[in-house]
């Protein structure tokens, strides 16, 4: 029925009630913190060793979650499922954050690149990663310094995943915005172009572009990723 009405067949009562939704009344996180905002510039090299620090269930991950909603450009949204948050530091001093959580259900581009059916992707969407947010703050200026972190990110984050839930990911994901970014560090790091959304959310009941095209890219953490990911397995 509810699909009738939302095709303008027939007409439902209104919704009496609505229940509450705990993430739409959470409070943003706290953005008034103090932080050198100096120029950071120069080589790679220079800022070496980079530190990149694993903060879920830390007392530093407010500070990761207030400067995505203080400096990305999309804010900070709270994850759901599974969920990994890094803090990048040069010299004690913040110059990344870097924030992953379990992968979007469907996603066709990524589905024919691994070879999943339905029935397979159900039982193994668990073991990727989806690269919610990047952000690189806005005072460093260090070229290559994108890439070179996610480099180390694809070196340690199954074992930092298998450490907080028990299991690996074996493959990596995430969308670029066409209209804003050309995602040369992911290319950069090697991440494979895959295709592109369709530009319509889960919910639109039509073919309408609604949101912005992104780009869809992958990156396998080792070379059997399908053999692992399931491809093959009876449905």
């Amino acid at each position: 029925m509810l699909v009738l009405h939302r095709a303008g067949h027939i007409e439902l009562p209104a919704r009496k009630f609505a229940p509450p939704n705990p993430l739409a009344r959470r409070a943003k996180p706290a953005t008034d913190f103090l932080l050198d905002q100096s120029p950071i510039r120069g080589p790679l090299r220079a800022l070496q060793p980079l530190a990149i620090r694993l903060v879920r269930r830390t007392g530093e991950e407010g500070l990761v979650n207030g400067l995505i909603e203080r400096f990305h450009y999309l804010g900070y949204t709270q994850p759901v499922g599974e969920q990994l948050k890094y803090l990048v530091c040069a010299q004690d001093r913040p110059v990344a954050c870097v924030a992953w959580s379990s992968g979007p259900w469907h996603m066709g581009p990524r589905d024919r690149f691994i070879g999943w059916s339905p029935a397979v992707r159900r039982q193994h969407l668990h073991l990727l990663a989806y690269n919610t947010r990047f952000l690189i703050l806005p005072w460093v200026e260090v070229p290559h310094l994108a890439s070179h972190i996610l480099g180390r990110m694809a070196r340690q984050i199954s074992a930092d995943w298998e450490a907080v839930y028990k299991h690996p990911v074996h493959y990596l994901e995430t969308f670029v915005d066409r209209e804003r970014f050309k995602g040369t560090c992911y290319r950069a790091a090697n991440w494979v172009h895959l295709g592109q959304t369709t530009g319509r959310g889960i919910k639109e009941k039509t073919k309408r572009v609604t949101r912005s095209i992104k780009d869809v890219l992958g990156y396998p953490l080792r070379r059997d990723f399908r053999a692992k990911l399931g491809e093959g397995e009876a449905p």
